[in-house]
């Protein structure tokens, strides 16, 4: 079983949101904390964003931020996050978020965060990304998601292979069990096994 050191989060910075999707983000924060995990994040300081790092610092575990030079402009960046990297674009950003971690997981959010996501999914059908890649389905938030890839499958514009890809989970609680056992994707992306 491979030590989880640091995971990358996916998730929103829209402060409009039902307070459900902040209640789950600190209890995944929670088990971050205590399984000793950094946080990779977007760097933002209010929505999930916001939340996610909030109680990682209360609770002294160890954050880290990537955030695109206009974001600090607008004053957008967590300001008590001492690691936060500036990158001059969101490409950029988005290339250094996963890199050197162990897994990802999206949260609900918007068009960004999905963006996030199914780019992270292509690349790991590519062979270029390997790690577990979850989803946090709070409150059937992803659902539609979830039907569109298996129409998907039905469609045959993926295989049904595909979808061990990335784990559903429902809950945060679900996070460690679900990273160690992830399907495993190999470098060529032609293989998969199970753990």
């Amino acid at each position: 079983m491979n030590t989880i050191r640091r995971i990358t989060i996916y998730c929103a910075s829209s402060r409009a949101i039902d307070q459900k999707y902040y209640d789950a983000t600190k209890r995944l924060a929670k088990v971050l904390v205590e399984n000793n995990i950094t946080a990779v994040y977007g760097g933002g300081a209010v929505g999930l964003m916001g939340a996610l790092a909030d109680y990682m610092l209360e609770h002294k575990g160890k954050i880290e931020g990537v955030i695109p030079k206009f974001m600090l402009k607008v004053e957008w960046g967590h300001k008590k996050v001492k690691k936060m990297t500036v990158v001059k674009d969101m490409h950029e950003r988005k290339k250094l978020l996963i890199k050197k971690v162990d897994a990802v997981i999206a949260l609900p959010g918007g068009t960004g965060t999905v963006e996030e996501l199914l780019e992270v999914i292509s690349l790991k059908r590519l062979g270029k990304f390997t790690k577990p890649i979850l989803i946090l389905n709070t409150d059937g938030y992803y659902n539609s998601l979830i039907d569109l890839f298996d129409k998907m499958v039905q469609e045959k514009f993926i295989r049904k292979d595909h979808t061990t890809m990335w784990t559903v989970i429902n809950q945060p609680d679900e996070l460690m069990h679900s990273i160690h056992n992830a399907a495993l994707w190999d470098e060529d992306a032609i293989n998969i096994a199970s753990v």
